[in-house]
């Protein structure tokens, strides 16, 4: 493949109809291989996919790179991977009868503002707790688009005010005696995690298509957890033993192999009780690689080596990543593919930061 060359293609496993009740066919591919969830775990299709693979070739590395590109995955509002999640947790809050969100996010949260913009094209509202973090531009320019969103904003500033104000957010959000939806940062409980469930399954099913061989690792920034559960979960019930390489840059959550491993059960869990026969799934947190340092002094702290990251990118291989996130993670798989840590691959790494234009009514 040449540079600007991508692969596409969704799966040929049936055409089964949208859970959304259109017949529409070609639904996502978790309802494909099993149809039993097709009622039970709805889903709300708000990007188009597959996402584009292509070839990092410019980066000249010891190891062959590819880049899956979910910067581009959305219909508008705010993309990238908070909109995956999305599409399996705005169906769930209809399931429990809530038209609140409540969940949690730094300043310049881009989960936050994602639920806000979907959620509301759905009639769904949506309250952010918001914890501090070092203020930028970039970060007073996102206030300005939340604050445009149209979500209850709760500046509770730390991780513990935040836990000790949660009784008074849910009293203060439950309207006709239905509680909001809690979620927890980015999204990364047991249903948004099936986000990535799919992507790993779109993945494999793109490799398939072009006869691309099994990458030997798949590298992704780790802010919540719920994409690298996802993944990891996907790969195997893909029966690919690509591991995956997680780069931790939130310094307030834990973060690590066991952690997202637990989540990753948890999703295969809901999926066996929504009627999936999904057999048991061989993971183990030996079988992730999280990583932590290239995330600086904590959370929305920029790094040099993000800084050179995200130039380089942009240059040599058309990437606009972002500095807490997608740079650090660009970072990580520039210095461990120099270090011949990942062999001759192919490595793909994920591209998750996809901001859009705030609707003109936004």
């Amino acid at each position: 493949m040449g540079e600007a060359d991508g692969v596409g293609e969704a799966d040929d496993v049936g055409d089964v109809g949208d859970a959304d009740g259109s017949g529409v066919p070609h639904g996502p591919l978790l309802h494909r291989r099993w149809p039993e969830l097709i009622g039970p775990l709805a889903h709300l299709r708000l990007g188009a996919g597959p996402t584009p693979l292509r070839p990092l070739d410019a980066l000249d590395l010891p190891a062959q790179v590819w880049c899956k590109d979910d910067s581009v995955y959305g219909t508008g509002g705010w993309g990238g991977n908070k909109v995956r999640k999305l599409e399996w947790i705005l169906p769930e809050a209809e399931r429990r009868g809530t038209r609140t969100l409540l969940t949690v996010g730094g300043l310049a949260t881009n989960w936050g503002l994602a639920a806000a913009l979907y959620a509301r094209e759905h009639g769904i509202h949506t309250a952010l707790a918001l914890i501090d973090q070092p203020v930028t531009d970039d970060v007073r320019e996102q206030l300005r688009r939340l604050r445009r969103s149209g979500a209850a904003l709760h500046f509770t500033r730390t991780k513990l005010r935040t836990v000790a104000a949660a009784p008074w957010l849910f009293l203060r959000h439950t309207h006709g005696g239905r509680p909001p939806y809690f979620l927890p940062a980015g999204g990364s409980d047991p249903v948004g995690t099936l986000g990535y469930v799919e992507a790993a399954l779109e993945l494999a099913a793109q490799l398939r298509r072009a006869g691309l061989p099994e990458p030997t690792h798949l590298v992704t920034a780790v802010g919540s957890g719920g994409t690298a559960a996802g993944l990891a979960l996907g790969l195997r019930i893909a029966g690919l033993r690509t591991r995956l390489v997680g780069i931790v840059v939130n310094d307030t959550l834990r973060l690590d192999a066991p952690t997202v491993v637990a989540l990753a059960h948890r999703s295969a869990r809901l999926l066996r009780r929504r009627g999936a026969p999904l057999p048991p799934v061989a993971l183990d947190p030996a079988d992730l690689l999280v990583l932590r340092g290239w995330m600086g002094p904590g959370y929305g702290h920029g790094t040099a080596q993000a800084t050179a990251a995200q130039a380089l990118a942009a240059t040599r291989v058309n990437l606009r990543l972002d500095p807490v996130y997608t740079a650090k993670a660009f970072a990580a798989l520039m210095e461990l593919a120099s270090d011949h840590r990942f062999g001759r691959g192919p490595v793909v790494f994920l591209h998750t930061h996809g901001p859009r234009s705030m609707p003109a009514n936004g």
